[in-house]
């Protein structure tokens, strides 16, 4: 227990030392975006390889990314029966910022440092997430507000293939079918580039922390937190009684609370949400997630 609740400690003065270096001036919010480009094509991908490489594909695993892919669509008409008296502004917000999982920003470095086992199945589940994040989501939220909008696969399809982390679970998907392993010399340097990504996120979060909220704001913010995090505590207590392994259970778990995803505020700020209101949502799910993971790692146990 004293070991979890120190790992988590480290993880918090990693986002607080970020936070610090911006509000003294030394690093700014824009630094935070030039390390979101090295997560996201060099640290990120480097953690994908490295945790799939001797990875026993089975059924369990694909199942993962239909799961993804379909709780993310449960998240959105949540939040659209939630807000249906709502203005058209509202609606996009909590349907955007209350669906989808921020796993490559922060779950998966989480899950890296507290539970390597769960990795992989992390590592699914971001496919099928991906797919609503990259375009799916768009398409569900605007049918859904009544502007219409053509689906258009092919868009999206290569939406998913400009983006380097999904590239690589789609690799490395293909590679574990046909059990090809790739040379033991590559996975030994890529192990550093894989360790780094646990501090280069959680700093990176501390960059793009604010707290700065428009008057009448707080309504809106506490309603969305409400939506995500009640359909995750649902979640965890179903979770909790299914007859399924005890990974399956923590990593679910787990999942059910991570924080709004970098895709929500984009998409919310695209909809002429205030771009303070969504910030300061994001912020506090940030810091909302990292101790109520802990605890689940701390009551559910991480013997698996």
């Amino acid at each position: 227990m004293v070991a979890i609740i120190v790992q988590a400690l480290g993880l918090f003065l990693m986002i607080f030392l970020g936070f610090v270096l911006k509000r003294i001036g030394l690093l700014s919010k824009a630094d935070g975006t030039t390390l979101s480009v090295i997560i996201v094509n060099i640290t990120l991908p480097a953690v994908v390889i490295v945790n799939l490489a001797k990875v026993s594909l089975k059924i369990d695993l694909v199942v993962f990314i239909l799961i993804g892919f379909v709780w993310s669509i449960l998240q959105i008409a949540l939040a659209w029966l939630l807000s249906r008296k709502e203005s058209t502004k509202n609606q996009q917000l909590f349907m955007y910022c209350a669906s989808g999982f921020n796993i490559g920003n922060f779950t998966l470095p989480f899950v890296q440092g507290f539970l390597p086992l769960g990795v992989p199945f992390l590592s699914m589940f971001d496919m099928g997430n991906s797919i609503m994040l990259c375009g799916g989501t768009n398409i569900v939220v605007n049918r859904l507000v009544g502007n219409q909008t053509t689906f258009e696969p092919k868009k999206i399809a290569l939406q998913l293939l400009r983006s380097i982390p999904f590239t690589c679970y789609m690799l490395m998907l293909i590679l574990r079918i046909f059990t090809i392993n790739l040379p033991e010399s590559l996975l030994t340097m890529l192990h550093p580039v894989a360790s780094a990504n646990v501090f280069l996120s959680m700093f990176m979060i501390g960059l793009y922390l604010e707290f700065r909220l428009p008057k009448g704001a707080m309504r809106d913010v506490v309603k969305l937190l409400a939506m995500r995090y009640g359909l995750g505590f649902a979640v965890i207590a179903v979770v909790f009684f299914l007859p399924i392994p005890h990974l399956y259970k923590i990593t679910l778990s787990l999942l059910a609370l991570t924080p709004i995803p970098l895709f929500g505020v984009i998409n919310s700020v695209l909809a002429g949400v205030k771009e303070e209101v969504v910030g300061f949502a994001s912020s506090i799910s940030f810091l909302l997630s990292l101790p109520l993971m802990t605890i689940v790692v701390l009551l559910l146990g991480i013997n698996v």
